[in-house]
């Protein structure tokens, strides 16, 4: 029982411990809304809702150890700048590439926000593979 307390404090401890550069970092550029979340106005956009609360689900699943963002082009442009990748498809394709999706600075899906089932798939695998090096 002992052996299994020390690895489940180690566990926790480790988790508390990550580094900055160990997280897994997903980002969400978004496509012009409203507001920051797009959950304003008298109708809301239930695909927006889903991604709300995809995001809200995958923060408190993994913890802080997956760190998602969202950008707003019209409030953050400066962030979009920051991701060649995405600067070159908002330059080749204009906001209708938008949404596009990112995790540790890759695109991953573009056009369509990502569901709750791709958002873990990606913190998952992104993860391991950290864990691996």
């Amino acid at each position: 029982m002992g052996r299994l307390a020390e690895g489940a404090s180690h566990l926790r401890r480790k988790d508390f411990d990550m580094r900055e550069d160990e997280k897994t970092l997903i980002e969400i550029y978004d496509p012009p809304l409203c507001c920051p979340s797009g959950l304003c106005g008298p109708t809301i956009d239930p695909v927006l809702l889903d991604i709300q609360e995809a995001v809200l689900r995958i923060q408190q699943e993994f913890n802080g150890r997956v760190q998602v963002e969202r950008y707003l082009l019209s409030q953050q442009p400066a962030r979009f700048m920051q991701n060649p990748t995405v600067l070159d498809l908002l330059k080749k394709n204009g906001v209708a590439i938008l949404p596009v999706s990112a995790v540790n600075g890759q695109v991953r899906k573009t056009q369509v926000y990502p569901t709750l089932p791709e958002l873990r798939q990606w913190a998952t695998k992104e993860r391991s593979r950290d864990e691996q090096h």
